[in-house]
């Protein structure tokens, strides 16, 4: 019964792996992927030679550090919040209700976003701005808005998938531990640092550890089709994601983009082993191997 998960496995997973050596050729379509000349590491040149590897590099690493924090604190609380409805109905309609932005396109979370920031019809300045007496605000050529911009969109997305996985392993926990501490006088914020968090700690680990992997990749939606790709933003949008495509979109080198593809999931890959071998020195049974 294993046999058709591990081919399509090998097919879909291990097999492309071959293609790994493109990042080290100059590839040729006319000599396919294995004859096509071989360059050594000229292709990895290109990611630390220029002067936007310095804030495409830290636009990476700090945004995913955010994201990851801010994910998880606001998953697990809001998981618990769930947790605490009696309502079966009214939990799986909270459910839904906040699954939903997860279901939406980035393309119109885009389009949602430009709906609320344009500066000539969006709703912030057109609505809220007078009210508070400020002046319209061009959030499309102002970069020193957008860490808050983008965050907040990853949030609104994201934290529900997330709360989903929180809220299956916190509604496995026998419920005879909540009631033997409320008969030993122990509020729901006691119950909460002494039962529920202890007994969802492997599932926080791993799913921290699997972020902590994917640090150096970003969400090229999000970083390319929220801010509308605009030039002005760069600074503080620019990642290495979308700073690969727009390389490929005007060089046309496919080694390079493979290249930073490598880069990418060797640091992922050491990031991952490290932060797993220090869990297992801390706490052995919460590591993942």
């Amino acid at each position: 019964m294993m046999i058709p998960g591990f081919i399509y496995l090998f097919i879909n997973n291990y097999l492309p792996m071959a293609g790994l050596v493109v990042a080290f050729k100059q590839y040729d379509a006319r000599k396919g992927i294995f004859g096509s000349d071989f360059i050594g590491f000229q292709n990895f040149k290109y990611l630390f030679a220029t002067k936007d590897a310095l804030v495409i590099t830290r636009n990476t690493l700090l945004y995913n550090a955010a994201f990851i924090v801010l994910n998880t604190v606001l998953s697990i609380f809001i998981a618990i919040l769930l947790s605490e409805l009696f309502s079966i109905g009214a939990r799986k309609l909270y459910q839904s209700v906040i699954l939903l932005p997860f279901l939406i396109s980035t393309v119109i979370a885009g389009y949602i976003v430009y709906g609320f920031l344009s500066a000539d019809s969006g709703f912030i300045n057109k609505s809220v701005l007078p009210l508070l007496g400020i002046d319209d605000i061009s959030w499309y050529n102002e970069p020193k808005y957008w860490p808050v911009v983008i965050t907040f969109v990853y949030i609104w997305k994201n934290v529900g998938y997330n709360c989903i996985i929180y809220l299956s392993a916190i509604i496995g926990i026998d419920r005879q531990y909540y009631e033997a501490a409320a008969l030993e006088g122990a509020g729901k914020i006691r119950q909460i640092f002494s039962i529920t968090l202890p007994m969802i700690k492997s599932v926080t680990i791993m799913l921290i550890l699997l972020a902590i992997g994917r640090i150096f990749y970003a969400d090229f939606g999000l970083f390319y089709q929220v801010p509308m790709n605009s030039g002005a933003l760069f600074p503080t949008t620019n990642v290495i994601d979308t700073y690969v495509y727009r390389s490929l979109i005007q060089i046309g080198n496919i080694g390079m983009s493979s290249a930073a593809g490598f880069y990418q999931s060797i640091v992922g890959l050491v990031l991952v082993s490290v932060s797993n071998l220090v869990i297992r020195k801390v706490d052995p049974e919460s590591a993942l191997f």
